[in-house]
């Protein structure tokens, strides 16, 4: 069961997604799908073209069609979803897409990102389709059915279209595909927009043999910064399937917070839906410009389906998930972001002078805390317990949001504790106008921490 996490389906090959297993995901997400077709595309890893056929099988003895999309971009995936394929002379659109990823996890993982009616499909749907499958027989198997889609041509065509008034632009591009599926997309949009660029490891290899294909590690983004030194004006970097983004600039390594901020200025007073890791800066900025800011819990999933319920135009996560439903379709897509974050420069506004002129604050990058499965919710609730009667020496507490985890809010800053959904850790992060009061948040929040976990 450990494999089925909250967001998507994610273990080693051969010992954990194996023919057994995925067959059985299969068969069993089939029964989930009313629709008669299911997209499925999957990344540079050696077995994910073996996954396929696994869960190709199980889709098939459950009844539904498969549209095969081969080596693409999770973002390529999401967008089949939008589309209408022609099989045989007849138009159909996908009643769900699966995703065989295993994203910025180490070569020998893989996994499953599943949509179905557009939505994710995730949380106590994925644990139920785990117990389902641990108690299940192996379906018989049928007549393979798969119709091969050419997914990547589309989703290019798009892209250039859309950003057709980016052509010929003078910014010199660099950026590192880190081995990963951006690169199936990046020279084709780019060669056709006849953008400057310089590209990085842009042949896929799901034995990734030059980083680690995370751009929200600092050290993952070290090659890239050096060709940006040398060779360009702004530089991107794309984690394993190409839905998480970095932004850099000579002066800043911009994170998912500030970049929403700048996206948001060319819109008209959008609704932005950030999590609880963002920085309080940009929750300010875009209430003092009119923007209807709203604090969410953590997860791209979580995200799509907050952004449905709100009909709202932006979303962010710090570590690089964007995800836009002004003007396009509302998933998390880093090839998108790429033009957007171009088409601000095409329109002359200096990253680097926005973000110089936001207030100044100090910040930690996200701290882990090392704890059991078992353990880390219970942990928060502890945490809780204890914040509704805190030590004498805590900080002075302003108020406390509890949407996911505890964000606690002070005078000056606040310090956020979360149990992470798919890692057994604590997530904190701590922020503060003052630098020396950003520790002392962390201290006094690491101190009850360890009280919580004493308790237990």
């Amino acid at each position: 069961m450990s494999i089925y996490r909250e967001y998507d389906i994610r273990g080693i090959y051969e010992k954990e997604l194996n023919e057994q297993s995925v067959v059985r995901i299969g068969y069993a997400l089939a029964s989930k799908i009313e629709g008669e077709y299911v997209a499925v595309g999957y990344d540079a890893r050696s077995h994910s073209p073996i996954l396929f056929e696994y869960l190709t099988r199980g889709l098939n003895a459950g009844g539904k069609k498969v549209l095969g999309m081969g080596l693409v971009p999770t973002p390529t995936n999401y967008f089949t979803n939008y589309q209408e394929w022609d099989v045989n002379g007849t138009g159909v659109t996908p009643s769900a897409s699966v995703m065989i990823t295993g994203s910025h996890n180490p070569s020998e993982y893989n996994g499953f990102k599943i949509t179905i009616d557009k939505a994710p499909f995730f949380s106590e749907d994925i644990y139920a389709l785990g117990r389902e499958c641990e108690a299940m027989e192996m379906p018989e198997e049928v007549v393979r059915d798969v119709t091969e889609i050419d997914a990547v041509t589309r989703y290019v065509d798009f892209l250039v279209n859309e950003f057709q008034h980016l052509k010929g632009m003078d910014t010199k591009i660099v950026y590192d595909c880190g081995n990963g599926v951006a690169g199936v997309v990046t020279e084709d949009i780019f060669s056709r927009l006849e953008l400057k660029t310089k590209g990085l490891y842009v042949d896929p290899d799901g034995t990734f043999p030059n980083h680690h294909p995370d751009p929200s590690d600092e050290h993952n983004l070290e090659d890239v910064k050096k060709l940006l030194a040398t060779d360009g004006d702004i530089a991107f970097a794309y984690d394993g399937d190409a839905d998480r983004i970095a932004v850099l600039t000579h002066k800043n390594n911009i994170k998912g917070d500030m970049m929403a901020l700048l996206f948001s200025m060319k819109m008209d007073k959008p609704t932005v839906i950030g999590e609880v890791k963002c920085s309080q800066v940009m929750y300010d900025e875009l209430t003092k410009r009119g923007c209807n800011a709203i604090m969410y819990k953590t997860g791209h999933s979580n995200l799509k389906v907050k952004m449905r319920e709100t009909n709202a135009d932006l979303a962010c996560e710090v570590s690089g998930h964007i995800f836009f439903k002004n003007r396009y379709f509302g998933y998390d897509d880093a090839i998108y972001a790429t033009l957007r974050m171009l088409e601000l420069v095409h329109d002359g506004i200096d990253l680097d002078a926005q973000l110089a002129a936001l207030p100044v604050v100090y910040s930690t990058e996200e701290l882990k805390v090392e704890t059991t499965e078992e353990e880390k919710f219970k942990i928060i609730d502890r945490v809780k317990e204890m914040l509704e009667n805190p030590p004498a020496s805590f900080p002075t507490i302003k108020d406390i949001i509890d949407v996911d985890g505890v964000r606690i809010n002070f005078k000056n800053g606040w310090g956020l504790v979360r149990a992470s959904n798919t890692t057994p850790v604590l997530v904190t992060r701590f922020e503060s106008t003052i630098e020396s009061e950003a520790k002392v948040y962390e201290k006094a929040i690491n101190e009850l921490i360890i009280s919580a976990k004493k308790s237990l």
